[in-house]
């Protein structure tokens, strides 16, 4: 009734609270009001504020949900953002109860807009993609219905609110089908990951995951002797997806954990993003993942060329499933707009009741991604994903993202897997801590790679009075070579860093154009 109060149906109500109950609290308070709430995440001390300024620009916000303690370190740093000043602010845990009896019961249809999610902005300016309540009811029951969930399920999530995997399949999912969802702040995941274990173990979770780099950390960070008492043979749907699937990940993980009664077959590839309202394909549940082992040279072509697995120059990729049903998928020539053959690399086109309504304030980008056409078949409207892939057999296989993807000497190479390489076989690099991009130098595109060093090795590699220590040379020759043996790529330059110097989204991917943008502006620090 506050928020009713403050503002007229479909007003744009911004959320800024640390991950917990008054998240949930806020965003089903703008349901019940009729407005379009806006789930955003309170800026770290001393970090940019201008992720949230251009949201509150960009949807034109009127009012903030937060709480006192967040209010108060936000007040601090009005000077540094004015629009937060241009917002009423509302502290939930100040407001009265007496006036719930006013409460109004809003005028929604299932167009109306139920959220705005921000995009995580990996390769552009973050967007707010429309997801109505009809988009959300039916992505919400292709989940239950892929992930074989019932009441009976139990699920576990450390994955924070303001993400569409946090948001819809954490905390809506568990609400839309019933069942029991134990919740788990994402920080306290990060700083032992090894918690998420225990809580799965503690209360016998059926159903948890999220991207591929939270199972790395459980591999690289959890100790043996911190294993003692878990057991993991409830746990049946280990979901990975919102980042590229690294096969050696799965197999990793599953050899690790597999004495605590982690099965393999638990492993669920998925795929989606927030245009999509969340999923967009799976697998069947249980039924193991599906791979390809391809040629790597000929990948770069966007060719799929099946080679046995073990052979040099191949990479293996991990199948995230077909597309959920009443949903239409296309591989799709970026530059022709024509369908390509099966086993032949394109941008992942997508159609269905999922897709959202598009970019909000946004009319030509919407039109640009959310209306596309095949050449052969203007009827037909499809989302343009951004990403690549292929289809083989009707399984999906993601190989990149079509603005990330390196091009040198006509030859396509894909980022992360030019960085796998170098985490894999340099372990001074931090995992999910490296990007690959390229610049133009005299006229020709050169590869830079940038990658955080591990803290325990920042003194050894550190320039000492302004000259480069032997071990910082053989570093960067190490990494050089790696590139070289297994990508026939020259590195221009490499560039060191500490421990949390590259750019991320608030979901953990990397922002390679922001890096690319930071090296050019020399704000790349190195150690």
């Amino acid at each position: 009734r506050h928020i009713q109060s403050a503002c007229p149906p479909q007003s744009r109500v911004l959320l800024l609270y640390p991950p917990g109950l008054e998240y949930i609290s806020a965003f089903f308070g703008c349901l019940y009001a009729g407005v379009i709430a806006i789930p955003a995440y309170p800026p770290r001390p001393n970090r940019s504020l201008l992720r949230i300024q251009s949201i509150i620009q960009d949807a034109e916000a009127t009012v903030a949900l937060t709480n006192q303690t967040t209010l108060s370190l936000l007040e601090k740093r009005l000077t540094d953002a004015p629009e937060l000043g241009t917002l009423r602010w509302l502290v939930t845990e100040h407001l009265s109860t007496d006036i719930g009896a006013n409460w109004q019961t809003p005028q929604v249809t299932e167009d109306n807009i139920a959220f705005l999610q921000y995009t995580s902005g990996s390769t552009s300016q973050p967007k707010g993609v429309k997801v109505s309540h009809k988009n959300l009811i039916h992505n919400l029951g292709a989940i239950e219905k892929y992930f074989c969930h019932s009441p009976e399920t139990k699920t576990s999530v450390w994955l924070p609110p303001y993400h569409d995997m946090g948001l819809i399949g954490g905390i809506l999912q568990p609400m839309y089908t019933g069942y029991l969802v134990v919740l788990m702040s994402p920080l306290m995941f990060l700083q032992s990951p090894v918690r998420w274990l225990k809580t799965i173990s503690k209360y016998k979770i059926n159903t948890s995951g999220g991207p591929n780099f939270a199972y790395d950390l459980c591999v690289k960070k959890i100790r043996d002797e911190q294993l003692t008492g878990i057991d993991l043979s409830s746990w049946d749907l280990a979901f990975n997806g919102a980042e590229p699937i690294n096969y050696r990940t799965i197999e990793a993980f599953s050899r690790k954990f597999a004495p605590l009664g982690f099965r393999r077959e638990a492993f669920y590839p998925c795929y989606g993003m927030a245009e999509a309202t969340l999923m967009a394909t799976g697998i069947q549940k249980n039924s193991g993942i599906i791979t390809q082992t391809v040629d790597a040279k000929a990948l770069q072509k966007n060719q799929v060329i099946s080679t046995p697995e073990g052979t040099e120059n191949t990479i293996t990729l991990v199948s995230c499933g077909q597309v959920i049903p009443h949903h239409q998928i296309a591989i799709v020539n970026p530059e022709t707009l024509t369908q390509c053959a099966e086993g032949e690399v394109g941008e992942i086109w997508l159609a269905g009741a999922s897709i959202a309504q598009g970019y909000w304030n946004q009319p030509n980008k919407t039109v640009e991604i959310f209306n596309a056409h095949l050449a052969n078949n203007p009827a037909d409207s499809f989302l343009r994903t951004g990403d690549l892939g292929f289809l083989a057999a009707g399984e999906l296989y993601v190989t990149g993202r079509l603005k990330d993807v390196i091009i040198i000497n006509g030859a396509n190479h894909y980022p992360q897997d030019i960085e796998r390489s170098v985490e894999a076989n340099v372990t001074q690099v931090r995992p999910n801590c490296s990007a690959g991009f390229t610049v133009n130098v005299a006229g020709e595109e050169k590869l830079i790679f940038v990658a955080e060093i591990e803290r325990r090795y920042l003194d050894v590699i550190r320039e000492k009075n302004g000259y480069a220590s032997p071990a910082r040379k053989e570093l960067i020759q190490t990494i050089k070579r790696v590139i070289a043996k297994q990508h026939d790529l020259h590195v221009h330059q490499v560039i060191l860093l500490k421990p949390g110097s590259i750019p991320k989204t608030s979901s953990g991917k990397i922002q390679r154009h922001t890096c690319r943008q930071d090296f050019l502006a020399g704000e790349l620090k190195e150690v």
